[in-house]
């Protein structure tokens, strides 16, 4: 493995960009493919004083996105029936059961509605026009809905030039388009903010106008009025809301009111102008966030008992877990035995769940075995949604774990960049580091390997103590780390050690501090 100098990772992260964006190229609204039909259906309803209404999806992206044409139709002072399905009374996405309880003339769909057909025809029969956003991929025959416009980039003939953008920024681009066409003023730009969350929670590639939006959105946000801005601010003292703050603790946060209640409640955060009401909603948030923690600790731990270690594939149930977490523990259970993981509630006589792939396995194309026995399915290489009736799940686990024998579970992390002495560890680095931020989808933060690291001394942390802190040297060097969710149960004061790690910059008390991250 290559022993890195500071100019060396300079050269080896810069080589990753292909382009640097700015907003200045962001490609026009109506490269998207039914955007200006779209657009004309909506402005002529607004004309017309039909009745409009938005169904949105309990995700972070989807709250964002159903935010976002809230802000827009408010500022036009149009009404605006909006709903975000219930994941436990609706399930995912615009359903019969979530059209019968709208009065609308016309409905317009945020993060979902790609693969809605029975719902689209239903709209079909009673005369009510669809327009469905959505950035999920096209169901596997490359079928569509019957709708009058349908803007999602993954068609195979729109012109907007990324594919892998999230639901919140197809959402600002309608609601600019729609703005114009009114010749309403509307400041796109103030809205990168919440497009940002979504950027980052939604795990978008941080490559591309992704990146060029999110870097405008956290420039945003350090200047926003938005009273659930200053509401976190106030709570918690956040200085600087970077894509790690997103990723770690705001996207959960916000996602816990959906896994939990109702992401409407969310949506209302994010909306509101009242820094009151913005308190009143982020305690309520908070609550949901630790019960949501309090269930995947109490889920994993039984999850853990129910793998064996020499099995292929980890596939677990229960029939008290929550359905709102069940995806949260299948990543964890993954991690912990280093194999895919499929995670089940089990309630009714269905079965409803979410798996999380390991290494290179392809858990699509390994769950796809079975799909004549779901009742439904979707997802990708590395994560899947599924349910099914209860009464199919020992033929599915049979015919899961025969598949998975021929699975790749090889693990080969690519975020490593190589080997890096602690005596080329400093803000120089930090620096250099700083440079090529935003990290996380698509542009990971750096990894490096330190070896010969001497352990002075070791601290256990955190609330359940489920963490460590290290004192680490390598000849006359030393710096801390941080290990989160630590299992290395065997590392002792005085042994020397080989580590994985990333670098961060921490200030306190004024005084700048370099902390190393650690790696499992």
């Amino acid at each position: 493995m290559e022993t890195l100098t500071k100019q060396r990772i300079f050269e080896l992260l810069y080589a990753r960009h292909s382009e640097f964006l700015t907003l200045k190229d962001l490609p026009h609204p109506y490269s998207f493919k039914d955007m200006q039909k779209g657009v004309k259906r909506i402005v002529e309803a607004i004309k017309n004083r039909e009745k409009i209404a938005l169904i949105g999806d309990y995700d972070v992206d989807g709250v964002v996105a159903t935010t976002i044409i809230r802000e827009l139709f408010e500022k036009i002072n149009y009404p605006l029936e909006w709903i975000i399905p219930n994941r436990f009374r609706d399930g995912y996405g615009i359903t019969k059961e979530v059209i019968d309880r709208v009065d609308a003339d016309l409905i317009i769909t945020v993060d979902n509605g790609i693969v809605a057909f029975e719902a689209a025809e239903v709209c079909k029969e009673r005369g009510i026009d669809l327009i469905i956003t959505d950035h999920h991929s096209l169901d596997k025959d490359k079928r569509l809905p019957v709708a009058t416009a349908i803007i999602n980039q993954k068609q195979h003939d729109c012109g907007f030039k990324y594919k892998e953008i999230c639901g919140a920024q197809i959402a600002w681009y309608l609601a600019i388009a729609i703005a114009k066409e009114l010749g309403v003023e509307f400041r796109a730009k103030e809205l990168l903010d919440l497009v940002a969350l979504a950027i980052v929670a939604d795990i978008m590639p941080l490559t591309h106008i992704n990146r060029a939006m999110l870097i405008a959105g956290l420039q945003q946000i350090k200047k926003s009025n938005r009273a659930f801005i200053k509401a976190l601010e106030r709570e918690f003292n956040f200085k600087d809301i970077s894509s790690e703050t997103i990723g770690y603790y705001l996207g959960p946060l916000i996602n816990s009111a959906g896994r939990l209640k109702d992401a409407s409640i969310a949506s209302e955060f994010l909306f509101t102008k009242d820094i009151e009401r913005a308190l009143n909603i982020l305690e309520e948030l908070k609550g949901f966030n630790s019960q949501r923690k309090r269930l995947e600790r109490e889920i994993l731990k039984e999850a853990i008992k129910q793998v064996k270690r020499d099995d292929k594939i980890a596939i677990v149930w229960g029939s008290s877990w929550n359905e709102g977490v069940v995806g949260i523990v299948a990543a964890r259970v993954a991690n912990y035995f280093k194999m895919p993981a499929v995670v089940l509630s089990c309630k009714d006589g269905i079965c409803k769940g979410s798996g999380r792939s390991y290494g290179d396995c392809d858990l699509f194309k390994l769950t796809t075995k079975a799909k004549e026995l779901y009742l439904r399915f979707g997802g990708h290489k590395m994560a899947v949604g599924l349910s099914f009736k209860e009464e199919n799940l020992p033929l599915i686990k049979s015919i899961l774990k025969l598949e998975a024998k021929e699975c790749n579970r090889k693990y080969i992390d690519r975020d490593i960049l190589g080997e890096l002495n602690f005596n080329q560890i400093d803000i120089e680095l930090v620096e250099i580091l700083e440079k090529f931020e935003p990290y996380g989808e698509g542009n990971p933060k750096p990894k490096f390997i330190a070896k010969n690291i001497e352990v002075l001394d070791i601290k256990e942390i955190g609330e359940n103590k489920e963490h460590k802190r290290y004192m680490l040297r390598q000849q006359n060097r030393v710096f801390k780390g941080l290990e989160f969710r630590s299992k290395s149960e065997d590392i002792k004061r005085g042994d020397i050690v080989e580590i994985t790690f990333t670098i961060s910059k921490n200030i306190y008390n004024g005084q700048l501090y370099i902390d190393l991250f650690l790696e499992e």
